[in-house]
């Protein structure tokens, strides 16, 4: 899956032994470094021969409006995108004026690292120009996660043999409308042809000039941006160290800076110059009022020393990874891809400090850095357990959405809220309702991570404070989205007309996993607020009068929560995916050739529509989620029936397939899952990498192993383990904060220990058997093996003599295609 000589095994770096130009969009995802909040892509220092010279501030976006061939009422009307933030990057060095350039060089020396110890990208090249000089470059490049404004680059050149004139040019740029380092940088093209994936182009002028100058050695920018009227302000400062003679030079326009060294190096004398560039963004703060921020961000950081923030980043990684850290015995290969994962959920959330965490965090465009309901559902669990804070965050900022979302559930004729599909100001900006405002169920995932953070911290203060209006007004919108039925005297609540996360089946009526989690979130709701009514009078009367709630609707919630129909077919003994899923044709994707995947970007939607075939797992993932609902003997028959169904088209699928494959016994197709899931980025699997970090994907990585192969749940409230250990792993370790105690957990064949740091005694269950660990203790519990085993895997013959419940065989086939292009007579 992986160059190994390119890109040998470490546990804790990610090295890069050679260069190679042609995969570059995929190296300037996987080399990227951030912080959550401000994030810069891989880029070579030279600034030259890109896929995207990328440089995002988490939240900075530009508005434009979305035009639509046919209009309709509530259809959104304002897209959102991520703005290129100006770039300061760029350190090119030249010798005797011939500059350093990847692509023709002489590189005698080449080596790149990400350490995941220490949050810093470095890169040592040696490099023999064509008069002969022999020179050695070290290049150092960290986003800060201490100082989430700060950035900071250091360049070491040194001169070997002879002495040598040295050029270090410095700059920033605009690189959003267009400006590079000589006017005309290449840019290496990415694979032509439509994906909806990718980021929306805005044609006109994006960064309007503010404030610019230098002063010293310090440059700055600034601009606002031209529809959405956000502003940012940039402001790097230089330091130099060496012995050599130099002198600089400096040249400032409203879209370039550049501050130049020019030095007359002596054989074996080094150059250091030292970049600090210092990012501060605002909604419409004015931007000299963000130089001055920057301004002083640099004068702090100058203060504390450059050499003191590198050790402060170690300090701050050595806390996250004694938190975080999961460890594969015996796995090297394994072990670094998690830790790369893990990296990348600290690189996306960390400092996001209240905003959301974009679907390719800071590492790239794709998604136009939209917040989806992947932060909620596979990266929220993560947060959770490890770095509640974090998980706090995200979820005050879906409460600073309510008042769109009540207005979103207005314009849609529902009551309480809606939250957005893909959003970054808290509007919708999904341009396709079939596959984005229609999957209502972002409603129940915002209340289900609300229910995972509660439950794991027991942070009550923060659910009656502010998460008690997620659950009661989503809580709300169910209620009048659904309708009620009546047959044989049984009533049965219904919700028509949505799509559930499978994205190859749209605005279908009763899909499973939307009716599944709606029903949590009403319960989770009608819970809360007896609660509050029970525990603190004085609270529950502040949430009356502040939500208008009627008495009668806890009541509400619970009656059409146990009325919620789930289709089950009684002829396949499965539950299909929504009411008339099991009508549509099978599509046979063991005949599906390889060059017609992903389907979307080969089939049009009508086509995949037409069929039983899912983009991503949906019924399989409401019985992970909601695995206390669902009997073992469901969960292996629903997972033998749609697994063939699935085409993984999907970064999102994989994880939850491990996790389920686990569980009900196919334990070497579990592990092919999950390495899918590992290696997603790190060998390109989807081919779009260069977009940026699946970071979803990431965070599905640690629940897979958590939650799918070391057995973790936590329904109810009650934590429970229930280990799937792989046969080739010696042992599997990880972390949890359950409730303010910290307990270390170790899975082997034949035992599960959990150690508890101080604090609270904590109580769980293995397999059934009541357990509690007392604050600093420690409990070992026996297993008598991992779980059932199943080999194989699920495939379309089981479909041989399968038959609807009307009778019916079900039969895979294909789309037919044309092979002949239709001829076109021409007419006078």
């Amino acid at each position: 899956m992986i160059d190994r000589d390119r890109y040998p095994v470490d546990p804790w770096r990610l090295v890069e032994t050679s260069l190679d130009l042609e995969n570059t969009g995929v190296t300037e995802t996987l080399f990227a470094v951030g912080n959550g909040y401000l994030g810069l892509r891989g880029n070579h220092p030279e600034g030259r021969y890109a896929v995207e010279h990328g440089t995002y501030v988490n939240g900075f976006h530009e508005t434009f409006p979305i035009r639509h061939a046919e209009h309709a009422y509530g259809f959104a009307e304002v897209g959102q995108t991520i703005i290129n933030a100006p770039d300061a990057k760029v350190m090119r060095v030249y010798v005797d004026d011939e500059p350093l350039a990847l692509d023709v060089s002489d590189m005698r020396e080449y080596e790149r690292v990400l350490d995941l110890r220490t949050g810093v990208l470095s890169r040592h090249v040696r490099w023999v120009t064509p008069a002969g000089k022999d020179v050695l470059i070290e290049f150092r490049r960290m986003a800060s996660f201490a100082e989430k404004h700060l950035a900071i680059m250091t360049l070491d050149v040194t001169v070997l043999g002879e002495d040598a004139a040295v050029t270090i040019d410095c700059q920033l740029l605009n690189r959003q409308d267009g400006e590079d380092v000589y006017g005309g940088t290449p840019t290496i093209s990415q694979q032509p042809g439509f994906d909806p994936r990718k980021v929306e182009a805005i044609d006109d002028r994006v960064l309007q000039p503010q404030e610019y100058w230098q002063d010293g050695l310090r440059s700055a920018l600034s601009y606002r941006a031209t529809d959405s009227g956000m502003t940012i302000a940039v402001v790097a400062d230089h330091l130099i160290e060496t012995e050599n003679a130099y002198s600089a030079r400096r040249l400032v326009e409203p879209d370039i800076a550049k501050n130049v060294f020019r030095v007359q190096a002596r054989a074996g004398v080094p150059t250091r110059v030292v970049k600090l560039a210092a990012y501060h963004t605002s909604r419409g703060v004015p931007t000299r009022e963000l130089v001055d921020r920057c301004r002083r961000t640099l004068d702090r950081a100058e203060a504390l020393g450059v050499e003191e923030h590198f050790a402060e980043q170690r300090r701050w990684l050595d806390a996250f990874w004694h938190r975080s850290d999961v460890r594969i015995e015996g796995h090297d290969d394994l072990q670094q891809a998690t830790r790369w994962c893990l990296f990348q959920l600290a690189q996306a959330a960390a400092r996001a400090d209240g905003l959301g965490v974009p679907a390719k965090g800071m590492s790239g465009s794709g998604y136009s850095g939209h917040y989806f309901w992947d932060t909620e559902i596979y990266l929220l669990p993560f947060l959770a357990y490890t770095t509640p804070l974090w998980a706090r965050n995200v979820l005050r900022l879906r409460a600073q959405m309510l008042p769109d979302a009540r207005r979103r559930a207005h314009q849609l004729s529902e009551a309480g809220a809606l939250f957005p599909w893909r959003t970054i100001n808290g509007e919708e900006a999904s341009a396709y309702y079939a596959a984005g405002t229609a999957q209502y169920h972002i409603n129940a995932d915002i209340s289900f991570a609300l229910a995972t953070y509660v439950r794991a911290t027991g942070d009550d203060e923060f659910l009656y404070r502010d998460g008690v209006d997620i659950a009661v007004e989503t809580a709300r919108l169910w209620a009048t989205l659904g309708f009620w039925r009546q047959a044989d005297g049984v009533e049965s609540f219904h919700i028509h007309g949505v799509t559930g996360p499978d994205e190859y089946t749209t605005v279908v009526n009763d899909n499973l996993f939307t009716n599944v989690m709606a029903r949590f979130n009403l319960r989770f709701a009608a819970r809360t607020v007896r609660e509050m009514e029970q525990l603190d009078g004085e609270v529950y009367r502040r949430l009356v009068e502040r939500l208008k709630l009627d008495p009668g609707e806890p009541d509400a919630w619970e009656r059409a929560a146990d009325a919620l129909h789930l289709p089950y077919s009684e002829a396949l003994g499965i539950h299909p995916q929504d009411a008339m899923f099991l009508e549509r044709e099978v599509w046979d994707l063991e005949a599906t050739p390889p060059e017609q995947r992903p389907l979307l970007l080969h089939f049009h939607p009508l086509v995949i529509y037409r069929f039983q075939v899912l983009k991503q797992a949906d019924v399989v993932l409401a019985l992970f989620l909601q695995g206390n609902h669902f009997t073992a003997e469901e969960k292996l028959a629903n997972f033998e029936y749609y697994d063939p169904l699935t085409t993984g088209d999907s970064s999102l699928s994989a994880v939850v397939q491990s996790i389920l494959a686990a569980e009900v016994g196919y334990q070497d197709l579990a592990l092919e899952y999950f390495r899918a899931s590992l290696f997603l980025d790190l060998a390109d699997l989807h081919r779009n990498t260069a977009d940026g970090v699946h970071v979803a994907s990431a965070g599905g990585v640690w629940t897979a192993l958590v939650s799918g192969f070391g057995g973790m749940r936590d329904h109810y409230g009650e934590l429970t383990f229930d280990p799937r250990l792989p046969a080739a792993w010696p042992s599997l370790e990880y972390t949890l904060h359950w409730r303010g105690t910290r307990l270390d957990v170790r899975v082997t064949k034949d035992a599960l220990r959990v150690r508890a740091g101080e604090g609270d005694a904590v109580a769980f269950a293995v397999r059934g058997e009541r357990v509690e660990v007392p604050g600093g203790g420690e409990v070992v519990v026996a297993l008598a093996d991992q779980g059932p085993v199943i080999p194989g895997r699920p495939t379309l013959r089981q479909f041989a003599d399968a038959r609807r419940d009307d009778g019916t065989l079900l039969s895979p086939s294909l789309p037919v295609i044309t092979t002949t292009t239709p001829s076109v007579e021409l007419v006078d």
